[in-house]
């Protein structure tokens, strides 16, 4: 599945943001658990919403099940490193690629469905990308989320398609990729797992 997320995604990890992720790896785990529970409410709140599509309320709330088993493997995890759990403000990616969603129906559920996916296939990169540079113990868990993470890009991925116009999806997908390249690329004021790069790594480049 790598190589189809490398294609679908616009950009690769740049090296300043796994340098910043390598250097504060407790606030990577704390965005990480913040980021399980954030998509585990998303899928629940697409089921609330669109409780008439019963195979997207069948796939979402196995979702969300798994979403919040990832949620606590993190939380043992931080547990285990004595991570303390404390609040850290949201990074600006999910917000920033929701902008582009459309407010009217069904185009509002395709592009909100193709944002999940490039949220899925960011993450599941971003795991490639630390897993070389990690202890055994963080390696070898996030090298395990990198199937769940593919396979939930390809769910979202179909569900865009089964419920839109393949043309309007592909014409979706395309401005979202150059807006999430936008978001990964450029500055960002602080580290998050979805941030850009940090401003301090930026000026060591």
């Amino acid at each position: 599945m790598l190589p189809e997320i490398h294609e679908f995604l616009g950009c690769r990890t740049p090296d300043g943001w796994v340098r910043a992720a390598l250097a504060e790896q407790d606030v990577m785990l704390i965005d990480h658990k913040n980021c399980e529970f954030k998509a585990a409410s998303t899928a629940l709140s697409l089921i609330a919403r669109y409780n008439l599509h019963i195979d997207l309320v069948n796939y979402m709330s196995r979702l969300a099940r798994e979403e919040l088993v990832h949620h606590e493997q993190v939380l043992r995890l931080m547990k285990r490193r004595k991570v303390a759990l404390r609040p850290i403000s949201a990074s600006r990616y999910a917000s920033g690629l929701r902008k582009v969603v459309r407010s009217h129906e069904p185009c509002r559920l395709v592009d909100t469905l193709v944002v999940g996916a490039f949220i899925e296939a960011r993450s599941c990169e971003r795991f490639e990308s630390l897993v070389p540079h990690l202890d055994d113990e963080l390696g070898k868990f996030y090298f395990g989320l990198l199937k769940s993470e593919a396979r939930h890009f390809q769910n979202y991925l179909r569900f865009a398609y089964q419920y839109g116009e393949a043309a309007d999806v592909d014409q979706v997908i395309e401005r979202v990729r150059a807006v999430e390249r936008e978001l990964i690329e450029s500055p960002d004021s602080e580290f998050r797992f979805h941030s850009g790069v940090p401003a301090s790594e930026q000026s060591q480049a």
